[in-house]
């Protein structure tokens, strides 16, 4: 417009332009996902989290389990006076123990857990499924120590066995531990319903009992051939070697390496059963 007073005309300023802002980096595409949890940290913290579980649910059982095994024992001694068969009738009743929480109660845990969509909540944490079935076989799995080792304690006092031995259990209850919760947990997943998954559970302990209790000397050998096929066999067998009184320790040690070979083969199922499980 001019200025009246002097007649030049006054320049005409453009309004300032905004800034553009310039288009972010991937706009549009989804966030990255966070990276997967390590397996080592993964698997302490499956752990802890179903130890501390097992603590508040698993105790009664666990009395339930221990009892049971020491009521076998009683009835068993108006049968067995002493010798390989008192050895076998202790080591397969402190077995057992381990069978009826590492086998039978995961089957039943991992049966319902898939029946009630529990696979889901897993599989949509970034853990390595190994984590999780690993993580549960070994809570399961030790939680079993204490009642073996009362099982056992009260076994060699009823039978007037030594218990220089008990040691052994240290190496015993992990690896039969790991080998029956690894079965355990491969029953539950691949039952399609949770009540065939508690079946199976119950059947395997039943035949932990039967066949790992009874001395094998009184066994046909059909049945015999059966019992060498059960997992907890090897570690019965380990155990009940410890008993005598100038120990195999080479056949110990092989037993118990038969017993982690079949540890990590049924986890390895367990597993892969997970998988198949999770992506359904």
């Amino acid at each position: 417009m001019s200025d009246r007073s002097t007649g030049a005309v006054a320049p005409v300023t453009e309004p300032a332009a905004e800034p553009t802002a310039e288009p972010a980096v991937g706009a549009g595409a989804a966030a990255p996902l966070a990276p997967k949890a390590r397996f080592l940290p993964a698997l302490a913290a499956v752990y802890r989290a179903q130890l501390s579980r097992a603590r508040v649910a698993r105790i009664p059982l666990l009395f339930v389990a221990t009892f049971q095994s020491v009521g076998i024992m009683i009835l068993m001694r108006g049968v067995v006076d002493g010798g390989s068969e008192a050895r076998a009738v202790v080591a397969g009743s402190s077995v057992l123990v381990v069978a009826f929480v590492a086998l039978n109660l995961l089957a039943q845990y991992f049966g319902q857990l898939r029946a009630g969509g529990g696979l889901d909540h897993y599989a949509t944490l970034p853990v390595p499924p190994a984590s999780v079935v690993l993580g549960a076989a070994a809570a399961y799995a030790s939680f079993t120590l204490p009642g073996t080792l009362v099982t056992a304690v009260f076994g060699c006092v009823l039978f007037g066995l030594p218990m220089g031995g008990l040691w052994i259990l240290a190496a015993v209850v992990p690896l039969a531990g790991a080998a029956l919760a690894g079965l355990g947990a491969a029953l539950g997943l691949l039952a399609p319903r949770q009540e065939l998954a508690t079946l199976a559970g119950q059947l395997g302990m039943s035949a932990a009992l039967l066949l790992g209790v009874l001395p094998p000397e009184r066994m046909p050998e059909v049945i015999v051939w059966a019992r060498d096929l059960l997992p907890s066999t090897y570690g019965v067998e380990a155990f009940a070697r410890t008993f005598a009184p100038e120990p195999d320790w080479a056949a110990v040690a092989l037993d118990l390496g038969v017993c982690a070979l079949v540890g990590v083969l049924s986890l390895a199922v367990a597993t892969w059963a997970y998988r198949r499980a999770a992506v359904r």
